[in-house]
């Protein structure tokens, strides 16, 4: 059976869900600890324990919390069942253990759920290739992110612009990859292929790849187990091994392990904030700070505290590519210091500006920074920043015109990774339309508030009526900038 009529397949059950009121996110999470059950017994690696009591003790006369136990149930037994193994499962240790957290059965009608027993039971999914295992546990969550209601599309990050990424950086084998905001895997699985398809392995190498190079953190529980189990259908990590993926804060400290490369697209929402219940007895939002001495500012901005986070986990020499939103470029304060101190401490070497209409998450106007981390130095370490437009005159919208690997295929030629102090810029006086363009250290500095949001191409649409976009990506460019605005207004008002 073929990649796209298994994600069909398993799919489709879906939509017969819906009309029970199980939603995609929820039925992605019943799939996952099914798959994850089947493929453990197939594997003959796990020793399952027998059901436990309230307390998390096994029962002597419980029966085992295997696949085979449950497909063996129907009716009323089998929900009992179900639902029962799936609170044993979730006190267990190591990866079981993380893929049961607290794990709840949603399908309410043991027809269904037996139905859906018997689809994952037909395959022999050992049997099947890492790729297309992967590939189709990938559809099933893209399928997932595009469902507007599951809210799903904050943790799903457009795989052609991952792709992209990754092979600017080109990662190498023995060395070791973090993600402190990882979702469902992305960056991981993207480096992984890119490091197996570009280099001979020896056997040390493989055993590294799959066991030690992966680190990550992942606070929903949810999207933390389709994290661990995509980097499992992809041959990263052991099934009963112990999982690299933290659930806990990133923010919160400091890493004890340093690491080769930064692979990030933190979440999207500008301040980090809780929810507080206050003397009289309402529920209310405060901004929340990160008191960490080895930042450069304190501050409640989600995203300006990550970027200071990401530079604290790289090693020296090490290479960060990471997915920003337009604040961290030119918002004053604690960002002025951030961007400063970024350009001195670290080689700030590329900036890729980034079009509206890729993300599932409305509103985002974003950007990806590739730095180096380097030694203590006396003078500053960044001494340009190359700067590549594909915002300005560009259209993408998340169905129509999708964005593509082809369509970043002219930035990752002009990124030049074999060797970037070669580059050649494409803007210059007498072509002003070129899309890539350098400035230097004291030029940057110089900027109102060292502002990195820099632009400088026309837009067409405003001097061309003849050349608009279709409506509906124009409609789509409103509807994102009406969000952005929004968005800055909520936060103001929550501060107020």
């Amino acid at each position: 059976m073929t990649e796209a009529s298994i994600v069909s397949k398993v799919w489709n059950f879906a939509d017969v869900l819906r009309d029970d009121g199980v939603g995609y996110g929820d039925y992605l999470e019943q799939i996952t600890y099914l798959l994850f059950l089947k493929m453990a017994e197939e594997s003959g690696r796990v020793d399952f324990p027998r059901l436990k009591d309230i307390n998390g003790n096994e029962l002597p006369d419980g029966e085992q919390c295997s696949w085979q136990n449950l497909r063996s149930k129907k009716g009323a037994a089998l929900e009992a069942f179900y639902t029962q193994m799936l609170r044993s499962l979730g006190s267990e240790q190591g990866i079981l253990g993380q893929i049961f957290t607290k794990a709840q059965n949603k399908v309410q009608d043991p027809a269904k759920l037996l139905k859906i027993i018997d689809m994952i039971n037909r395959e022999d999914w050992s049997a099947m290739g890492a790729d297309l295992k992967g590939k189709i546990y990938e559809g099933l969550l893209e399928k997932n992110a595009s469902d507007v209601k599951s809210g799903a599309g904050q943790y799903f990050t457009p795989r052609a612009l991952i792709q992209a990424m990754v092979e600017c950086v080109q990662p190498q084998p023995n060395k070791t990859i973090v993600d402190p905001s990882c979702g469902t895997g992305g960056f991981f699985l993207a480096a992984y292929d890119y490091i197996v398809d570009n280099h001979e392995l020896d056997r040390d190498e493989k055993k590294f790849l799959k066991k030690e190079t992966f680190y990550g953190n992942e606070i929903v529980a949810s999207t933390r187990r389709m994290c661990l189990m995509n980097m499992f259908l992809h041959n990263i990590g052991e099934i009963d091994g112990d999982s690299l993926i933290s659930s806990a804060d990133a923010l919160i400290a400091q890493d004890s392990q340093r690491h080769d490369y930064v692979l990030a697209n933190p979440p999207f929402g500008k301040k980090s904030s809780m929810t507080i219940t206050n003397e009289d007895g309402e529920q209310e939002r405060q901004d929340l700070s990160y008191n960490r001495q080895d930042f450069w500012a304190t501050t409640s901005n989600k995203q300006l505290n990550f970027l200071q986070h990401i530079k604290s986990l790289l090693k020296v020499n090490g290479e960060a590519a990471v997915v920003l939103p337009d604040n961290v470029l030119f918002e004053g304060g604690a960002g002025e210091t951030v961007r400063k101190e970024l350009l001195k401490t670290t080689e700030l070497h590329t900036i890729l500006r980034l079009p509206t209409g890729i993300f599932y998450a409305n509103g985002v106007k974003a950007n990806v920074l590739f730095f180096d981390n380097k030694a203590a130095a006396k003078t500053p370490w960044t001494q340009e920043v190359w700067v590549y437009d594909y915002r300005t005159n560009v259209h993408h919208t998340l169905r129509k015109k999708p964005l593509r690997l082809a369509d970043l295929q002219a930035f990752i030629k002009l990124y030049n990774p074999g060797s970037r102090h070669k580059r050649q810029e494409t803007w210059s006086e007498a072509n002003p339309e070129g899309r890539w363009r350098k400035f230097g250290y004291e030029e940057l500095m110089a900027r109102d508030k060292t502002n990195l949001d820099i632009f400088w191409l026309k837009d067409q649409s405003l001097a061309d009526l003849d050349n608009l976009p279709d409506p509906d990506v124009l409609a789509q460019e409103i509807v994102e900038n009406i969000e952005a605005g929004l968005s800055s207004f909520r936060e103001i008002m929550a501060g107020l």
